[in-house]
């Protein structure tokens, strides 16, 4: 209960005390931001998925999925792998330039054209890696916490009369929580070692991780607003992961040669 208050409160503070003063509330929208509130403190994981479902329905809508030259090459460079720690796996690619993938708390992996354009099969598996270790690590759980408490602060702005349009529109969901979630330091170490380790068991190059991740740090110069901009603007931060990597690999490659 307390931290539904601390969420009321910081959206309220969003507007001026003259203005709320002036506000006729809508108990309906209040109720509505509490129940989400109460949903993001208490998700479960069986909520988690059914709610990626729904999502990953409505992106496949919005997106042209391929079904020629680039889904058959995702399917040759996963091959075999059907499941994850036995959560069933399905896999799409989105037919767009940009330069992305996620994979959902369902087992849905959805790949952009636009990065298999830019990577080599064995940098592309250990992407997939790393987005199939946050799934592992349940990273997923708490983007989509931080995607309710958005919505339940915008929920008690909707509540105001006037403001009702003006929040409706800026509802965001669970999908764009996907699609363009970030994820703390700590995390993103974790999910790349999942990557690395991900190519080595597949017979790919132990350098892999560290050869994407460079190559996505070099394409984030100059690409402004875009997602792979947005996800490798702390270039610090970017070099340490793949020095990380690097080192992974190298110890990998020590042990391997004894």
């Amino acid at each position: 209960m307390k931290r539904i208050l601390l969420i009321a409160l910081t959206a309220l503070s969003l507007c001026s005390c003259s203005v709320l003063g002036s506000i006729a509330w809508n108990p309906e929208g209040l109720a509505s931001a509490a129940g989400k509130a109460a949903t993001a403190a208490s998700i479960s994981d069986e909520m988690v998925v059914e709610l990626c479902r729904q999502s990953i329905a409505s992106l496949d809508q919005q997106n042209v999925i391929d079904n020629g030259a680039y889904t058959k090459r995702l399917a040759k460079v996963l091959s075999g792998l059907n499941e994850l720690d036995g959560l069933p796996l399905n896999f799409k690619v989105y037919r767009t330039n940009d330069i992305n993938a996620f994979a959902s708390g369902d087992g849905s992996i959805r790949v952009y054209s636009g990065l298999m354009d830019v990577m080599d099969d064995e940098e592309l598996t250990a992407i997939l890696g790393h987005e199939l270790g946050h799934v592992r690590h349940k990273d997923t759980k708490r983007a989509i916490k931080n995607a309710y408490v958005a919505s339940a602060a915008r929920d008690i702005l909707a509540s105001a009369g006037s403001y009702g349009a003006m929040a409706s529109a800026l509802l965001g969901d669970v999908g764009e929580a996907l699609v363009s979630a970030q994820f703390s330091q700590a995390q993103e170490y974790k999910a790349d070692e999942h990557g690395c380790q991900f190519a080595i068991e597949r017979g790919m190059n132990p350098y892999s991780m560290y050869n994407a991740l460079n190559k996505l740090n070099q394409l984030s110069d100059g690409q402004g607003g875009s997602v792979i901009a947005h996800m490798f603007a702390d270039h610090p931060k970017t070099e340490k992961r793949m020095e990380k990597m690097k080192k992974m690999a190298d110890d990998y490659m020590a042990k391997s040669s004894k």
